[in-house]
């Protein structure tokens, strides 16, 4: 396929080396591959939850036994290290199908709901999830397997059929995870699409049920205003800004450590990725010191991936010559590696105008480490919350009582306390964010409200021949209701309630015979 005409990459970003091609689906088939996944789910959400459980099982399974192979692909395609590769998208997605499928049956049971007696006598409630139907997956080349499969199993085991687009910038690790679908739910259930832009919008405009998207603000926002049009409901996640603030009573090494791998994991390309430092002034020069120590041997393609795209590479140079024009310190690292879209691990010191500049106020998404001297706990607090993000963030004392306390009050989805990021690995933990960081919700139960629909059964066993508030609208009803008001306010006497049960008992029957 020429280069020139697909959407896909086509270069490895480790060194430049040809991918093999990526069949393109046809935009005018999208709209059809939809309404194929409808049909489908329609069957498949009939199916007994039990045996949607049974059919996903092998996942698992399947996931760990080819783990080699997806970090293969994950190496070429994305410039992933093998190490990051098993520990971010093999174990931690072996353990998510765990969860879903050992909990799934506890978080759909249906729930009674108390319905008072006298107000409604006979009746009774269930409230039940159901299916949304087809859902829309488009996701991001960060965490190619990892993230689609926090929707596609609590969404297939909850009875929706997916369909899944994977960015043009990881189709053959999107493949992948198709592959390990494969035969295990019928037909039209899981339904690949590969493509761009134009796919995308497609698949948006063929009206799923629900929009479930990972990326840019940009185009978050772009996906919300076409999916309203047609009153299609989205989950948005879309990035951050995030801020760890180390305290001067921190564990030094363990706070240097633990925030450079949360600068550099994935080369930064990590929606989760500490983007922003905080120090304690009194342990700065200590704390500035030992990161840039940590930092200078990590080696591009060893430790730390290349960056996936070369527009990432490109905004990573642009955000580093900003701040420095502005007045930062490159500490270390602040150039390509000239291997691939190599990006040398970066520390920059920030202060004065370089505060304002775009390394610190928008998303870099790459191995840039800011790091800003501050005068205490409540300053840092402060500028962290600074931000019109708000995914995750973290607080790093020995103090722990204090550290919860200012974690609890961090504008942000996820927070936590000498260690970041890695949350999106627990299954039982929701994954969320504030402001331009987006509204959905994966992983845990509170994801299967985006997933599901509550619907309200009533059963009405009453023998009468009529209800209260039926017509017609008689003497005999306004009596009846004024009596049930009277007994169940807290402010009327004891002879006013018992003056309200006798005439509750002499006009109830009549409105319960229709008179």
């Amino acid at each position: 396929m020429d280069a020139a005409a697909t959407p896909f990459s086509t270069l490895s970003p480790l060194d430049g080396a040809p991918l093999e091609p990526v069949a393109e689906t046809p935009i005018e088939t999208v709209r059809e591959l939809v309404a194929g996944a409808r049909v489908a789910q329609a069957a498949w959400g009939a199916t007994p939850l039990a045996e949607r459980m049974e059919a996903l099982w092998p996942l698992k399974d399947r996931i760990l036994d080819r783990g080699a192979e997806l970090a293969r692909i994950l190496k070429r395609e994305c410039g992933k290290p093998e190490g990051e590769s098993w520990t971010a998208e093999v174990l931690p997605n072996a353990d998510l199908v765990e969860y879903w499928i050992e909990k799934i049956e506890e978080l759909l049971a249906p729930e009674e709901v108390a319905l008072d007696a006298m107000s409604y006598p006979g009746k009774s409630g269930q409230l039940i999830s159901v299916p949304r139907g087809v859902i829309a997956l488009i996701t991001p080349w960060n965490f190619p397997v990892a993230i689609p499969l926090r929707t596609i199993v609590p969404a297939l085991l909850a009875g929706n059929a997916v369909v899944f687009k994977p960015s043009e910038f990881s189709p053959r690790a999107g493949a992948f995870l198709a592959r390990l679908l494969d035969g295990l739910v019928p037909a039209g259930v899981f339904t690949l699409i590969q493509g761009g832009g134009a796919q995308g919008r497609a698949l948006v405009d063929a009206a799923p049920e629900l929009v479930v998207f990972t990326g840019s603000v940009a185009t978050g926002k772009k996906i919300a205003q076409a999916a309203a049009s047609s009153l299609v409901p989205v989950s948005l996640e879309l990035g951050g800004k995030d801020a760890a603030i180390v305290l001067a009573d921190a564990d030094l090494e363990r706070a240097a450590r633990g925030v450079v791998w949360g600068a550099f994991t994935n080369a930064g390309q990590n929606c989760a990725s500490i983007e922003r430092v905080y120090v304690d002034r009194k342990i700065a020069d200590r704390f500035v010191a030992r990161v840039v120590e940590l930092t200078r041997p990590l080696r591009v393609g060893e430790d730390v991936s290349p960056l996936t795209t070369p527009a990432q590479l490109e905004i990573v140079q642009r955000h580093v010559e900003a701040a420095r024009e502005a007045g930062a310190k490159i500490l270390v690292g602040g150039e390509p590696t000239g291997v691939g879209l190599g990006y040398l691990p970066t520390v920059l010191e920030i202060e004065g105008a370089s505060e304002q500049s775009p390394v610190m106020c928008d998303e870099t998404f790459g191995p840039v480490l800011p790091i800003v001297r501050v005068d205490g706990p409540e300053d840092a607090l402060a500028r962290a919350n600074d931000s019109r993000y708000g995914l995750t963030g973290s607080v790093w004392t020995k103090d722990l009582e204090r550290g919860e306390q200012l974690a609890l009050r961090l504008r942000t989805g996820v927070a936590t306390v000498n260690n970041h990021g890695f949350t999106g690995a627990i299954a039982a933990a929701p994954w969320t964010g504030v402001g331009e960081s987006g509204f959905g919700v994966t992983n845990s139960r509170h994801a299967l409200k985006e997933f599901t629909r509550p619907r309200f059964i009533l059963v009405d066993r009453s023998s009468a021949k009529s209800e209260l508030w039926w017509m017609p609208y008689t003497v005999s009803l306004v009596k009846t209701v004024q009596a049930l008001a009277i007994l169940r306010s807290g402010t009327q006497g004891l002879f006013a309630k018992l003056k309200a049960i006798f005439q509750l008992l002499g006009n109830a029957p009549k409105r319960l015979m229709g008179k």
